[in-house]
């Protein structure tokens, strides 16, 4: 059998009831795209995917899936929590000619880098109710993966990407362009999804940078320097990061990287923060 020649994606979810238990649906945030031409731009949009494995989350009934598979990817892993899916899922394994390789776990307790050696690419729709802290794992361990092309509910794509300045701006703006190259490609509207969700959807893609072993070993402390400064962000940023450097040494270190101690932490830059974690580091 042939991709090509299997059942429609509205055959496979009606022939499996993958919506007839709604509130596991909305549990696990399956919204699922149907839609070929949508799921083909999402797998070009990750580049070229000849010589790479490819880790996808939240397969459900297989839509990316096959597209990821016809684009050319090496490998595709697709985690699925729902053993639903997983039974979906089983006539596009066969038909992918030993290319797929179902893993039905919880993402948030797999580790992509266990799956799969490199050179590998996260592609995903990802749950809404999981996305972020999804990203906030894989920031932890960039090794190997080249790329990662994933879709948020729109409000969090822009939380991604936004600029010192904006409302959107704060720390998982800072974490993800620390680390990654971000740039929002697209957006989605309610009505491309089955069933429709609220809101509308934006594709992401984040390219690892290459940082050095001392831009890696600033990290941790970034992560507590912005939980700090946007814990309560209507404060400036000198009572914000008080707690952490002590009021003598913050007015010194904000002194030195030239910010005024009554700045509010949206308006720091990315270097600002990089210059805070590494005066932090050296007093930790």
């Amino acid at each position: 059998m042939k991709i090509d020649t299997l059942p429609s994606l509205s055959q496979v979810i009606k022939d499996h009831g993958l919506l007839g238990d709604k509130k596991l649906s909305k549990r696990l945030g399956q919204n699922f795209l149907l839609d070929p031409s949508i799921t083909d731009r999402i797998a070009k949009a990750a580049g070229v995917l000849t010589g790479f494995h490819v880790i996808e989350i939240g397969p459900g009934p297989g839509g990316l899936t096959r597209s990821l598979l016809k684009a050319g990817a090496d490998h595709v892993y697709a985690v699925e929590r729902d053993r639903n899916c997983v039974a979906a899922l089983q006539p596009l394994l066969e038909a992918s000619q030993g290319r797929l390789t179902l893993v039905q776990a919880d993402a948030l307790k797999v580790v992509p880098q266990t799956l799969t050696p490199s050179p590998l690419k996260i592609i995903a729709n990802l749950p809404y109710n999981v996305g972020t802290q999804l990203l906030l794992n894989w920031l932890k361990n960039l090794a190997g993966l080249h790329s990662l092309t994933l879709m948020f509910q729109r409000e969090v794509a822009l939380r991604i990407v936004a600029p010192p300045g904006s409302g959107d701006y704060g720390r998982l703006s800072i974490l993800c362009q620390y680390l990654c190259e971000a740039e929002r490609l697209f957006d989605l509207s309610p009505q491309s999804f089955t069933p429709p969700p609220k809101v509308f959807s934006s594709v992401v893609h984040l390219h690892p940078k290459v940082l050095s072993d001392e831009a890696k070993s600033l990290v941790p402390y970034l992560e507590k320097v912005t939980m700090g400064a946007f814990g309560q962000r209507r404060k400036m940023i000198r009572k914000s990061l008080k707690p952490l450097f002590g009021e003598e040494k913050l007015e010194e270190v904000l002194a030195l990287i030239n910010v005024p101690p009554q700045e509010r932490p949206e308006n720091l830059t990315l270097d600002h923060y990089r210059q805070l974690a590494k005066f932090y580091s050296q007093l930790s």
